[in-house]
């Protein structure tokens, strides 16, 4: 039998100031990809910058820093930080992974999005 991400709990996510959350595959991922890395300094960091079609584009990358009111939510094994201007932009969102023959990579469903571009890079 195999076991999926999503057939599991849910992340243990300990605090949550960023507001955002993470399924349980985005969160196998996470930790993979730290893994991977092999850095114990390393976080998350969900930011909105402005760019694209629609004015406002996502980033996620891996981040060492700690810049002036970093909002960070703990889950277990790693971190997610998000910049004191993006967490309005971010809170309540939620990031999946996904890796199927028609979808890969993280998504992001975010209810303050009022709308994006067609090719689904950016949101207004």
């Amino acid at each position: 039998m195999i076991v999926t991400a999503s057939q599991l709990a849910e992340p243990v996510q300990t605090d949550n100031p960023a507001g955002i959350g993470l399924t349980a595959d985005a969160a196998l991922k996470v930790k993979a990809l730290l893994e991977q890395e092999g850095r114990g300094d390393l976080r998350l960091r969900v930011a909105v910058q402005p760019g694209g079609c629609s004015g406002l584009r996502y980033q996620l990358f891996f981040d060492e820093r700690s810049l002036d009111g970093d909002k960070i939510s703990t889950y277990d094994g790693f971190e997610v930080v998000v910049d004191r201007m993006s967490v309005p932009y971010l809170t309540g969102a939620t990031i999946d992974f996904a890796d199927r023959i028609d979808a890969q990579g993280f998504t992001i469903d975010n209810p303050n999005a009022q709308g994006s571009c067609a090719c689904g890079d950016s949101f207004h």
